[in-house]
């Protein structure tokens, strides 16, 4: 889907002025709109569509900054839109098109990342 503004996705504070810097990040990852339900990410970047170039600082102020952990917590039915997400410790319902808007990458659980320790060390051993 991409972070863009499709036909009837309208910016949430049009007549918003901000000077917020948005992150540039590499996009060519995942997004939280295709983020899997119920695992935790880490944000790694916002970027805005054209059409709406205050969707990026507007989703910074609301607490997608990089770094945070997010969820996705439940999807529409039908559709899938929108999405409840969790950052921080707020809650959002965002649109697919805001969601693909917020770049994530897979957090990786303290037991997960003591394996990973363990595997290094070892690895290092032989």
């Amino acid at each position: 889907m991409g972070c863009t503004l499709g036909k009837g996705d309208i910016p949430p504070f049009p007549e918003q002025e901000t000077d917020l810097h948005t992150s540039e990040s590499d996009f060519s990852g995942m997004t939280l709109d295709r983020a899997a339900m119920g695992e935790t990410f880490i944000v790694t970047g916002v970027s805005a569509p054209e059409g709406a170039p205050e969707w990026g600082p507007w989703l910074e102020e609301i607490g997608f900054v990089s770094g945070e952990k997010v969820r996705l917590m439940a999807k529409a039915f039908p559709g899938g839109d929108p999405v409840v997400v969790r950052v921080g410790q707020s809650t959002f319902a965002l649109r697919l098109a805001e969601a693909a808007c917020i770049a994530v990458t897979p957090a990786v659980s303290s037991a997960e990342a003591g394996l990973l320790d363990h595997m290094a060390v070892e690895g290092r051993k032989s």
